[in-house]
């Protein structure tokens, strides 16, 4: 069982950057997905979440509007699609899976990590 994030990179303020969670050895289409992120010296940060029960997506209020979730369940992915970034955006993202079907903010509450992928906005 296996979750690998990647995607990320380096990119100037008001740029874009797909990210990717890529699962083996479970499907995917059964778990919530989350994503999180981390910035040196900060707590880790829950930041999007799509529910496996009805597709529901859900942001942390910095990123509406700019990040987008989704799933391709044929790819065993999810997707995390970010525009419009800002340098506070900078972070170490992560993915997990959640067995239940409902999202939840609370990191204890994801069975299973991805690695994480360095996403970095600087000018």
């Amino acid at each position: 069982v296996q979750l690998q994030a990647s995607g990320g990179g380096s990119v100037q303020p008001g740029g874009s950057l797909r990210l990717s969670c890529a699962a083996s050895g479970f499907t995917l289409d059964t778990y919530a997905i989350g994503w999180f992120r981390q910035s040196p010296g900060k707590e880790r940060e829950w930041v999007s979440c799509i529910s496996s029960s009805d597709g529901s997506t859900y942001y942390v209020d910095s990123v509406k509007g700019r990040f987008t979730i989704s799933r391709d369940n044929a790819k065993n992915t999810v997707y995390l699609q970010m525009s419009s970034l800002k340098p506070e955006d900078t972070a170490v993202y992560y993915c997990a899976a959640d067995s239940s079907t409902v999202c939840d903010i609370r990191f204890g509450s994801y069975d299973y990590w991805g690695q994480g992928t360095l996403v970095t906005v600087s000018s």
